[in-house]
């Protein structure tokens, strides 16, 4: 908590103005405490009254001061008595003061500290909550502390002008509040990021249109460029279909004569333009329009008319992208970028300069899409799944996005913006000290050490992994070579991108996952299509039953390998013990035919993932034909809680912090221990920094993460000893509450000072 005061001290001092650094400190210290209110009331120049100069949580009347008469209320015992005061319900108490300008009532647990210079007390500081409760002791020994480092400060400050600043204050604040209020995300991805918007759609995907209002100026200019790109949509079918004449019979060429029907259509094109007229831009009003002909076709019983849906969506796909094509301007990207969409994908990540990108907002996505993984990756703050906004509204506004609480900010006030501003100057003070802890060991202060790996898709991250000082890849992820080509890569194509990534970690041990397809995975030119992916073909299934293709990688992987020895092979999705045999059995037979044809390559260690609940009960059986177990805490979570972490309706119950998942991550490292095991944690909870204290408590030797996130989860476990991540352990596990059991958690990070990891500012 030290850090935490001298954070408020600093702020408190640094602040632009009196009234600025006065609501800081009652904003900061409610926050710290987690509590509902913070009030600082200070002595009057003749002593015969104390006045309210700053609060964060109470209610008081704009123009109006609030005065409590010297040695009344509670506020007036605790200067009378010079002494803290910490009672579970202020409105029992014999000096209870209701001021009815005041909104006290709403709150029964009250802690107080005065605030005392030179033996006389100039002020009290006081918290409230409507909860009744006594605040612990941790708690008013932090707000007793920070009093008496407060009073040198406060001392030097005139009360009138205090209370002048105050009043003026809350008219300003007023308005601050409308300006200030934040769009909220489902979504986040931690950090602080200040910059200006820029607005990025998809082309040729009318769901990701935004709203453009237009002038009645430009409606002309609109409704033209909407004829230009129906008569270019007209011709391009025209000759689409003389292209196919010769290999297509005429009754089945008639499908565009009824395209052609369609754009003919005046109810379809001047429905359109009517949009137009009424001020949407002429994208918006295309996608306006062929969404009231979706809504129509999807309601008829007759399957042939319904049918006919599919028609307007492909014909609202072709003039959107002639629209797009006459519309299209280069976009300019700051170098303070936040990018800014409907639906941002990753190849509009790509577009952005390299180190222009400092933030993201989306109002689509989830917390496991591939651009949040990509985000977090880089670490770029982002926020998804926000809901009531206008993303054409934000295109070259300053924003603020914080991550840490999925908050979006846009034109903030100047206070704010302040604000924040400091706080980014904290976060990246905080990252120059991360820095100096690269090349040292994850050693707990009690001597427990713990290997601290990442993943890795492609040969570029290797360079950014080393520079942090992982240790090893604990995932490689094999299928990112596959679904960056057109047809599946060869033996030697595999081997020669293998050995880069086994020599540019040499000695350091490389944890390779055979392909993993399937699922959100799809490779181009092997398309699998299911009704339900997530429980279908994937993973080992995939090349179990396709042996030539598991052959060739096992292959490469073998050869690649050679006089390195650092290769590690993983089996992706086991769910039963006869598929992890059948799997071994043709890497031993891969490997003898290796030896057989000359070439010397040792056995490589062989891991399985636990990623499905069935592997969960089958883990002590699994680690006895294996050397190590390795948690894919992703699926896991995902199967566990039956979740599609890739469907933002249900991405709020998505929680590796859940209880059942708590649970199975116990089973799993005690049973691979049992039959003498290492076991290793990939995915997001890994580089968690608040889950990295129970997941040192469970016994993991190893965690794997993103190269960002390394560093981070490397300060947690030299400042957490593993006697302590155990109590910790034992009281999570009692708890039932996802949500409290991280609240939990990430106040344990505040109180060993390591609150900046999960927070901004230091």
């Amino acid at each position: 908590m030290l850090k935490i005061q001298r954070r408020i001290l600093k702020e408190f001092e640094n602040a632009d103005n009196l009234g600025l650094s006065l609501n800081l400190l009652v904003k900061r210290i409610r926050e710290a405490i987690e509590t509902q209110a913070c009030t600082l009331y200070l002595k009057n120049n003749d002593h015969s009254a104390f006045f309210l100069v700053a609060t964060d949580g109470l209610t008081i009347p704009a123009n109006e001061t609030v005065s409590i008469e010297y040695g009344k209320g509670l506020v007036g015992l605790v200067a009378t008595r010079g002494e803290p005061l910490n009672i579970d319900n202020a409105q029992t108490h014999p000096d209870f003061l209701l001021v009815e300008k005041v909104n006290e009532a709403d709150y029964c647990a009250y802690l107080a500290a005065p605030i005392t210079h030179n033996g006389e007390v100039i002020g009290v500081l006081a918290v409230q909550q409507a909860e009744e409760r006594q605040y612990d002791q941790s708690e008013e020994a932090f707000l007793v502390t920070l009093a008496a480092q407060l009073a040198e400060p406060i001392s030097r400050i005139n009360t009138q002008d205090a209370l002048t600043a105050f009043v003026d204050d809350r008219t300003e604040q007023q308005l601050q509040q409308k300006r200030d209020k934040p769009f909220k995300g489902t979504t986040r991805i931690a950090g602080v990021a200040i910059g200006t918007g820029v607005l990025v759609y998809p082309p040729a995907e009318l769901n990701a249109v935004p709203d453009n209002f237009i002038t009645p100026a430009e409606i002309n200019l609109e409704i033209d460029l909407f004829n230009q790109a129906l008569l270019q949509t007209k011709e391009a079918i025209n000759d689409l279909k003389e292209r196919l004449r010769t290999n297509i019979a005429d009754e089945e060429l008639a499908i565009f004569d009824v395209y052609i029907g369609i754009l003919d259509s005046h109810s379809f094109a001047d429905a359109i333009i009517q949009e137009i007229h009424q001020g949407q831009w002429a994208q918006g009003a295309l996608r306006n329009i062929v969404k009231q002909h979706l809504k129509r076709f999807d309601a008829m019983e007759d399957d042939y008319l319904r049918e006919r849906a599919t028609d307007i969506h492909d014909l609202g796909q072709r003039l959107l992208a002639q629209l797009q094509k006459q519309q299209k301007t280069k976009i300019h990207y700051p170098l303070d970028t936040i990018l800014v969409s409907e639906s941002i994908t990753p190849a509009a990540l790509a577009e952005v300069p390299e180190g222009f990108l400092k933030g993201m907002i989306s109002v689509k996505g989830s917390e496991n899409a591939h651009v949040a993984i990509l985000a977090r990756a880089m670490g770029v703050p982002t926020i998804m799944g926000i809901s009531n906004i206008n993303v054409a509204q934000l295109d070259t506004q300053c924003i603020i996005v914080d991550g840490y609480h999925g908050r979006a900010y846009v034109a903030p006030s100047e206070a704010l913006l302040h604000q924040y501003q400091t706080l980014l100057k904290e976060e990246q003070e905080l990252y120059a000290d991360l820095e100096t802890l690269r090349d040292l060991p994850a050693e707990t202060p009690d001597g427990h050490c713990v290997a601290l790996c990442v993943n890795i898709g492609i040969a570029a991250d290797a360079g950014l992994s080393l520079t942090v000082g992982a240790e090893g890849v604990g995932l490689y992820r094999s299928e990112v070579p596959f679904l960056v080509r057109e047809n599946f890569p060869t033996e030697e194509e595999q081997r020669a991108i293998y050995r880069q990534i086994l020599a540019a970690f040499a000695p350091r041990p490389v944890i390779m996952r055979t392909l993993d397809v399937g699922g959100d995975k799809t490779l181009p030119y092997f398309p699998i299509k299911e009704e339900n992916p997530s429980l279908g073909w994937r993973g080992i299934r995939v090349t179990l039953d396709h042996p030539e293709i598991f052959r060739t990688q096992l292959r490469a992987m073998l050869k690649a390998s050679e006089s390195l020895n650092n290769l590690r092979i993983m089996f992706p999705m086991v769910t039963a013990i006869r598929e992890l045999d059948e799997a071994l059995r043709l890497l031993r037979q891969v490997h003898q035919e290796i030896t057989e044809e000359g070439m010397i390559v040792n056995m490589p260690l062989v891991g399985a993932m636990i990623e499905v609940p069935a592997a969960v009960y089958q883990a002590r059986l699994i680690a006895r034909r294996v050397d190590f177990l390795s948690v894919g805490s992703n699926d896991l979570t995902q199967y566990l809680l039956a979740v599609d972490r890739n469907n933002s309706r249900v991405a709020r119950l998505y929680d590796s912090f859940h209880p059942a998942v708590l649970a199975a991550l116990v089973k799993i490292v005690e049973d691979a221990h049992s039959e003498g095991k290492q076991a290793s944690i990939c995915g997001e909870i890994a580089g968690d920094p608040a889950a990295a204290i129970i997941l040192l408590g469970m016994g993991y030797d190893a965690f794997s993460m993103n190269s960002t996130s390394l560093l981070r989860i490397r300060w947690v476990i030299r400042n957490i000893p593993l006697r302590q991540a155990r109590e910790h352990l034992r009281e999570v596990i009692g708890m039932e509450d996802p949500l409290l059991i991280r609240r939990f958690l990430e106040q344990q990070l505040e109180s060993a000072g390591l609150g900046g990891l999960v927070r901004a500012g230091k």
